[in-house]
């Protein structure tokens, strides 16, 4: 068995049933501080009526979805992006509308297509001949809320416009740089099912999305409710209700988020997962371990913190535990695990690589 950093696996009886178990750090500790914060009652208060509120809103125009709603919220709550998969009509717009509604963020839609410029996005300088001087005109994703609907429909150029965006929180127009507003949030959606005319996300784009949820159909109840509230007119700008924050009130609340005390034994135990995708062939089974291309990198790490910390919050916590993590695996990891193309032979899933990893790796 191979050796990860400040961790080691079991010995089983074969070469991929060992376990990884986490060990303490060897080498000078690093003073955790905004971890160690913690957040006092009147805090926690205010981020929970805060969190109630834009939750009740958001439900008030989207039905059923619970866990797009907990992606959302967990996205807003640390500026992380988040990419979702579905087929068309399962309300990603109306979600992404909702939740800048609830907090009367500054959204916009751009709906991505191959003749799509990074000056459509970003912006561009446009010639002034009153004043002979060219202006600078902000693009779209100059909003606090952006939409990319089909993202993979845009071309290469176009998609690494948005990286610095999404990455450095700023555009480059002209040889300016122009900081993009606070919070910031890109929500970005792929259609699975139609694949003419569009381009693969690079995979350093992909690692840009904090998570990625897939959508499925909605209930029989849930379909007859949308129905419903149609008819009722909940969705017309007439029926629109007061945003339930602010985005001062959301900056505040980020910054709690990092106040969540995230133990170092939880740390290990995310690391530890990150570093069983990258060495699947030591700790997972062979039928699996062969499908994967390549693992998940530190920033899937980094991710699981930021996630998890969020989620403790979200639970009334201000610290983070096992299930928290757990409960974000898929939503981190599918998007950062490549599997080849023996998976799609023998109908393997990336889920269920993930949740062989989950189970090579020692809970704390």
């Amino acid at each position: 068995m191979g050796r990860g950093p400040h961790c080691e696996p079991v010995p089983g009886r074969l070469g991929w049933s060992g376990r990884f178990t986490s060990t303490p750090a060897r080498g000078p500790r690093v003073q955790q501080t905004t971890a160690m914060a913690g957040i006092d009652a009147p805090d926690m208060a205010r981020a929970q009526q805060l969190i109630g509120s834009i939750v009740r809103s958001f439900e008030n125009k989207v039905v059923g979805q619970a866990r797009l709603r907990e992606t959302l919220v967990i996205g807003l709550l640390t500026g992380g992006h988040v990419l979702l998969e579905s087929v068309p009509g399962l309300a990603k717009t109306t979600a992404a509308q909702a939740i800048a509604e609830s907090v009367s963020a500054e959204f916009r839609r751009i709906q991505c297509t191959p003749d799509l410029l990074p000056s459509d996005i970003a912006g561009t300088q446009i010639f002034d001949a009153v004043k002979g001087t060219f202006v600078t005109q902000l693009g779209p994703v100059h909003a606090n809320i952006v939409l990319l609907d089909e993202i993979n429909r845009s071309s290469a150029k176009t998609q690494s416009a948005m990286l610095e965006a999404m990455q450095e929180r700023q555009t480059s127009i002209g040889g300016e740089s122009y900081p993009l507003p606070k919070p910031f949030l890109v929500l970005a959606t792929q259609n699975p099912i139609e694949q003419e005319g569009t381009y693969r996300l690079p995979e350093a784009q992909m690692d840009r999305f904090m998570l990625k949820d897939v959508l499925d159909y909605p209930s029989p109840a849930e379909e007859a409710d949308v129905i419903r509230r149609i008819d009722a007119g909940v969705f017309s700008a007439e029926q629109r209700p007061p945003a339930a924050a602010s985005l001062d009130a959301v900056v505040e609340v980020q910054e709690l988020v990092r106040r969540v005390y995230i133990d170092p034994a939880i740390v290990r135990y995310i690391v530890g997962l990150s570093y069983v995708t990258r060495n699947a062939s030591q700790y997972l089974e062979p039928r699996l371990a062969h499908v994967v291309e390549f693992g998940a990198s530190p920033r899937a790490s980094i991710a699981f913190s930021q996630a998890a910390r969020a989620m403790a919050l979200l639970k009334g916590r201000d610290h983070v535990i096992p299930e928290d993590v757990k409960s974000l695996a898929h939503r981190i990891l599918r998007h950062r695990i490549i599997l080849g193309f023996d998976a799609v032979v023998e109908e393997i899933s990336v889920e269920t690589v993930i949740d062989a990893v989950l189970a090579s790796v020692q809970t704390p």
